[in-house]
Order: C-alpha cells, then structure tokens, then sequence
C-alpha cells in the first residue's frame, strides 16, 4: 500500500503546471491519476479548470462578460445597459469583476498565486489595505512629509517655532490635512505626553481596519484608554493586531443650521505608477441628526455622520436621508461667506486628495488589470481648513434616496467610460488615458504645485504707490535727491531754505517707503 501511494504521488510531482496559472484550490482534491496522465497538460485556474471545451487562452469575444459579490441596482443597471452577460465568479470566465476587498486580497495573495488575463479587470489594487487601513494611512502621510523634507520641497515648509499648534500638530504649511494621530496600544506613552499638554482636549477613538463608525468613541479623559496602557506594558505593541488610532477630535467643524456633517467624495484610480486620479464632481454632505453641542461626547448621533449610524436615530428623515449635493453647498458658502469661497476650498480639497494618493504611491502595488474607486470622507472645520478623515475601499452602493441611487448610478456609469478601452473589451496593453468625452463628471488630480511667490515690491523710491500725491511726491523726492547726491556743490552750500525743504520732503519720502512695505507684506 505505502509504495503504491509513493508511486502515484511520483506520478502527480511530476506533472508541470505553466508558470502563469497556478492549481485550483476548490477542485485540487477532485483532481485524480486520469487526468495527470492526460496527453494534453491543461492549466489550472483559481476559479475553475480549463478543459478541452474551454481552451486557455480563449478566443476573441463580442460579449463582456461580468461577476459581481454585490447585486446593487447601480452597477446591475450599468452593465446591462451594456449587453453585457453576468457568470459565476468561481467560473474563471469573467471579463470584468466587481469584488469585494476581500475576495481581491484572495486573489493576489502569496499562498495562491494568479495570473490574470490580458482581458480581464477588478476593481481593487493588490494592497488597497495601505489607503483603507487608518494606522498605515497615518504611517504613510508622515513618512510621506519626512521625505519631502528630506529632499528640501518647497511643498515641505514649516511655520516658525514659536507658531501655536493647531488641530494637525504639525507646522507644515502645506502638508497639514490629517488631524494629530497616534496610534494604539504603540503610541501610547507619546499619546500620554500630548494628553498632558492640554487635558482640556477631547480625541476621538477608531478601529484601524473597521468602517461605518463601527467601535468609534470620543474621550476626555485618560481613564478610558486603561486596556490600551494595559497592553502597551504587556504585550508586544508593534506585533498587536488589534490596533486602534487615535486623533486630535476636530471641536470647532463648519456646521450648518446647527449640525455637523462631513463630505462624501470619490477619487477613481486607475494606476499608481504614474498616478492617474479623477476625482467626481457630484458628491455630497453627510448631516447629522442632533444639533452639535460638544460637551456631550456620548452622544453619537450629534458627533459621527454615519449613514448606518444617524438611521438608527428617530429624527431620520427617510425622504432627503440627511443628505446634501455639493451644488447645494457650494451655494451656501458663496452667499454666506463670500463669493469665490467655495472654489478656493475645492481647490484645497483636491490638494489634500492628491497629497494622500502621492503619499502611498511608493508602497503600492500597481497592477495593469486594476482600477479602485475611493471613497474619502473629508472634514472642514469653521475656517473652511478641509481634514482627511479616513479613505474606503469600497465605498457603500447602495442607495439611501432617489438622488442618491441618481448619483451612484451616474458614477458607476462615469467610471465604466473611463476604465474601458474604446474598443470596449478590457485590454491590459491600454494606456489607461481616457478621452475627454469619456471623463464626463470626472476632475483629473494634477500634481499639487504651489503658487508663484508674489514679488515683493521695491523699497526705492521708483516704486513708491501710484497716487496723485505720492507720485507729486516723487517727482519733488527725485529733484531733492539730484541735488544732494548728483550735484556738484557739498550739502553746506545749500541754502537754508532749501535745507528745511529737503527735511519736509524727507520725511514724506520715508513714509511712502513705510506704506510701501505694508503693502508688500
């Protein structure tokens, strides 16, 4: 019996599998001695066996066939818009997959290796993880700005020493777009110092690999974290697995008839190397249902907008779901705080996007068959600063409202056009470079450049300001000063008359030049 088992498993070790396909994990055991000894040496696929009847690679097709883990009504609607035909995700035969993060991850992992082909795509990057993961997008963003440092970027300028720390707890002028983070059980004891600073402050608690406010709670005391001291004296804390962040609470957010809300956005990626990113225009406020008071820091439904949170609140309105078009938006901050208002806070907006896309790039795996919708949640505080709260990989489809299904059905659609070649069959040799029919709604993200420093203006008398008086003023100042400089005769000569209108004139000249600089400052 045993030399019989050692023959067959002689026969199956063997059989050599191609380098690009790797041996079906659900079907591995049905496998038996026929088909090793089979004259034709087929290869495996991580979703189902290609046989005879199916022949790898297969043949050019009219058709785009998809597989989707969620039957939401925004992607169903697109994809039959197309003519497109739906088959089962383990078959293999799918030209278009719309994953969960979780079944990507499966498919990229070290343990099962797959080599996709040339004409299939998903909708994930290898490790997204280091965008959705709060811990790494903190780990990431200062490493980010030390390197920035490192090579003097001007996008790395600090603020003065003596400049009072704000909400970031940085001096960065540039780079400041998450508020100050630590995170737990590891950063414990540096939390603690900052703790101690100002024990008035309040920081708010987050799961790192958790979404939809899931275990989200705020603080004000030291008590509260005692598990996080605990094990940050027991364990090993850079090996826990159960790591939670911790951030500067945002106390003074831009409310809106008394409540707080946040931004809904979504950023399309298509590569990291380069970084090719359209952010949509059509997102929208997320409203909380209580009005904001923040001495109660227990009370959730005034303090997280989570959608899956405010409905469980009685207050829900079902019709409008607490939400808000940027349209909307935009028009209550130009008539509330100026014209003009609201484009320079998308342009500051897009920079933080685009700062956080720049900042994982290195560590990303960018892979040809790939493309990510973000959703990123942004918060803006009372001086129209925007903060990166955190980034979804898979933002949530499913609609809330008719607008809301209105908007997620438009997105989907935008994306299709961007992500598929024109020939309308993915192809990996595409360029990845839309037209600009197909970007609709879509923003590309440039890389963020920092204006040209206005120059200052001289302090000479030539550019004194352009007023009737001053410019009398100058005229007189300049004869004055041919006589005292590029005359001939020595200043004694000068007659005392002269003398006492060299004094008025001076004394007028050294006040334009005063009126000049605080202008140019």
């Amino acid at each position: 019996m045993m030399k019989a088992r050692l023959q067959k498993s002689k026969k199956s070790s063997n059989i050599s599998h191609p380098s690009n396909c790797c041996i079906d994990i659900n079907r591995d055991a049905s496998i038996n001695s026929s088909s090793a000894s089979s004259k034709s040496k087929l290869p495996l696929q991580i979703f189902g066996l290609v046989s005879k009847d199916r022949p790898w690679p297969r043949k050019e097709r009219n058709c785009v066939f998809y597989s989707t883990d969620c039957d939401k009504t925004a992607l169903i609607n697109n994809f039959q818009k197309r003519g497109w035909q739906k088959v089962p995700a383990f078959d293999g035969e799918w030209n278009l997959y719309w994953a969960c993060s979780q079944n990507c991850r499966y498919i990229f992992g070290v343990d099962h290796p797959y080599r996709m082909r040339s004409d299939q795509m998903i909708n994930h990057f290898p490790n997204s993880m280091e965008l959705s993961r709060k811990d790494l997008l903190v780990k990431n963003i200062k490493r980010y700005r030390k390197d920035l440092e490192r090579k003097g970027d001007a996008l790395a300028e600090t603020m003065p020493m003596h400049t009072k720390l704000g909400v970031g707890g940085t001096r960065y002028m540039h780079l400041d777009i998450i508020p100050m983070t630590f995170v737990l059980p590891s950063d414990y004891n540096l939390f603690v110092e900052q703790f101690h600073k100002n024990p008035a402050s309040t920081w708010i608690v987050k799961p790192s690999d958790k979404s939809q406010g899931i275990g989200i709670y705020l603080i004000n005391k030291l008590s509260k974290l005692k598990r996080f001291a605990y094990e940050a004296r027991t364990f090993y804390p850079h090996f826990h697995r159960d790591t939670c962040v911790i951030s500067k609470y945002i106390d003074n957010p831009l409310l809106i008839g008394g409540k707080k809300f946040d931004l809904r956005l979504y950023v399309l990626v298509t590569t990291f190397n380069p970084i090719k990113a359209y952010l949509y225009n059509e997102g929208f406020c997320r409203f909380c249902t209580q009005r904001y008071d923040q001495t109660e820091i227990d009370n959730v439904f005034m303090h997280l907008t989570n959608v899956s949170i405010q409905k469980n609140n009685k207050e829900y309105n079902t019709i409008h779901g607490g939400k808000w078009s940027m349209q909307n938006l935009c028009l209550y901050l130009d008539s509330i705080r100026g014209e003009g208002v609201w484009e320079k806070l998308y342009r500051r907006i897009k920079e933080t996007i685009r700062h956080s896309l720049d900042a994982v790039a290195p560590v990303m795996a960018n892979d040809r068959h790939c493309f990510e919708v973000y959703g990123y949640d942004i918060i803006i505080d009372n001086n129209l600063k925007p903060w990166l709260i955190e980034i979804n990989t898979s933002p949530s489809i499913q609609s809330t409202t008719k607008n809301d299904c209105t908007l997620k059905t438009r997105l989907i659609d935008n994306v299709l056009d961007v992500v598929i070649p024109p020939s309308g069959m993915p192809d990996e040799r595409w360029s990845k470079t839309p037209s600009k029919e197909s970007l609709k709604n879509f923003t590309l993200l440039t890389p963020v450049v920092l204006p040209k420093p206005r120059a200052k203006m001289p302090t000479t008398v030539d550019t004194l300001p352009t007023t009737k008086k001053s410019m009398c003023h100058q005229r007189k100042a300049k004869s004055l000063m041919k006589c005292l400089v590029g005359a001939s005769m020595p200043t004694p000569m000068l007659t005392k008359k002269m003398a006492k209108k060299s004094k008025t004139l001076a004394k007028r000249c050294t006040t334009n030049v005063s009126l000049s600089k605080r202008m140019s400052k």
